[in-house]
């Protein structure tokens, strides 16, 4: 018996069920599958390539001789149609997210492209690019490395960009700049945009409110300093966050200039152009202060959100972002973008895969959208 083909094979099964099954088990359970999920779920090619090749090297060395090695083979050929299952259904975000577009803010919105395959069959986990810069850790408050920030731009530091800042996930008590949404700061960055990552204070030690006020803070800094960078001196600011990183900039971007969170810099403009939140919860923060909830603070003058969010999250139901999104339908003037992604786990925003690359295409066309809004003759 090939006992490390058979690890193989177990392992690349679990894989698959666990990408097409939200697990909700024992905690152990939930958190293998979990991490399983959050990898596999999005570049699921790479355990196909890990399959192909095990059960090559195992025809190779002769190790497949008894019934038990041929079934193995089978369970093997199973489960590579499934992960190519996990694959196809990743490659549907692109015609919801365009659908999405197109209904919030009109026919022709969405725009088809083609994903960059080699980007994301050969090179998934790298980010980086050579025409984008990262300056990294300048202070943005005291706080010391929690009020740190990078910047991304492209290297020849063009001017006229937008400016697109990010706050990272972890629960509010973990978590830190530099880990999520590269692929989507990389390609802005690449593109002209001026690219922001940043730290927060977090819990226990510093609960609601001290977290947004380091997004204004954030905000605050982008407007002041952005255009050293290659920003438009008037350019567009667009929030945007993962998990609870896009409750935060739900809440930033709902509560611009408002002095309570804005201590010793009340007079700093802390408006944005548009929110972008990825796999986001949307709710009450963890004391149950509804003042906390961005469904309680929608405003008519709420700027435009594009909110994305997994059909098959483990941490957050989709009732969840539905909620939000329902409550700034009835109230704002601004369109909501709500691309629900068949199949997507939470954080869905960590690698080059074909599920995250359709939806920083969505972002690009939201942003198109939005900044050409905002330059409109009545909005200036």
């Amino acid at each position: 018996m090939a006992v490390g083909y058979l690890v193989t094979v177990v392992l690349a099964v679990l894989i698959v069920v666990f990408c097409l099954v939200r697990i909700r088990g024992p905690k152990p359970l939930f958190y293998f599958s979990y991490r399983l999920g959050l990898v596999f779920n999005e570049i699921p090619h790479v355990a196909l390539y890990a399959l192909v090749a095990s059960t090559a090297l195992a025809f190779s060395e002769g190790d497949i001789t008894t019934t038990f090695d041929r079934v193995n083979v089978g369970v093997a050929g199973a489960a590579a149609a499934g992960l190519v299952v996990v694959t196809l259904r990743g490659m549907r975000a692109a015609s919801v997210v365009r659908v999405a577009l197109d209904d919030a803010l009109g026919v022709g919105t969405g725009t088809h492209r083609r994903p960059p395959l080699a980007r994301i069959l050969l090179r998934p986990v790298f980010r980086r690019r050579r025409d984008v810069k990262r300056v990294s850790n300048l202070s943005y408050g005291d706080a010391g490395r929690r009020n740190l920030l990078d910047v991304y731009h492209h290297r020849s530091r063009p001017e006229g960009g937008s400016v697109m800042i990010h706050f990272h996930g972890g629960h509010y008590d973990q978590g830190r700049k530099n880990t999520q949404s590269l692929p989507l700061l990389y390609r802005l960055a690449s593109q002209g945009w001026v690219c922001i990552s940043a730290n927060y204070r977090l819990r226990p030690d510093f609960p609601h409110p001290a977290h947004l006020i380091d997004a204004k803070k954030v905000i605050a800094w982008a407007r002041e300093h952005a255009a050293e960078y290659g920003a438009a001196p008037a350019a567009a600011v667009f929030v945007a966050g993962s998990s609870a990183g896009g409750h935060m900039a739900a809440q930033a971007a709902l509560t611009p200039n408002e002095p309570a969170y804005q201590p010793g810099f009340e007079e700093a403009d802390t408006s944005v152009t548009a929110a972008v939140v990825l796999n986001g919860f949307l709710a009450e923060y963890f004391d149950g202060d509804p003042a906390t909830s961005p469904v309680n603070l929608v405003r008519t003058d709420a700027p435009p959100f594009l909110i994305a969010h997994g059909d098959l999250d483990e941490l957050v139901d989709t009732e969840n972002p539905r909620t939000l999104v329902t409550a700034l339908k009835s109230v704002s003037t601004s369109p909501v973008v709500y691309a629900e992604l068949p199949g997507a786990h939470h954080a869905f925003d960590l690698f080059h895969s074909f599920r995250f690359e359709a939806l920083i295409g969505g972002v690009e066309d939201f942003a198109a959208w939005a900044t050409a809004r905002k330059n409109r003759p009545e909005n200036t």
